[in-house]
């Protein structure tokens, strides 16, 4: 079965610690290398998301408020 163009399906194992390896095509596709900060956002509903680290910032505002990214600015 073909996928649509820009999407994939990967499955990963969750080890003793809970941790998961992002598989390696995952990590080219998004541009994620070690050190990087991600975010994961879950409902229980609808499951777990890790949106593009391009989108921290927007989905940082969206959960803590504008308030918040602006304390973290005056801390630097």
């Amino acid at each position: 079965m073909k996928t649509p163009a820009g999407k994939q399906a990967w499955s990963v194992t969750v080890g003793t610690k809970g941790q998961i390896v992002i598989p390696k095509e995952a990590r080219e596709m998004f541009d994620i290398r070690p050190g990087d900060t991600l975010i994961l956002l879950g409902d229980k509903n609808r499951g777990i998301a890790i949106p593009p680290k391009s989108e921290f910032s927007s989905f940082f505002l969206k959960i803590f408020g504008r308030g918040m990214a602006a304390e973290e600015e005056g801390e630097q």
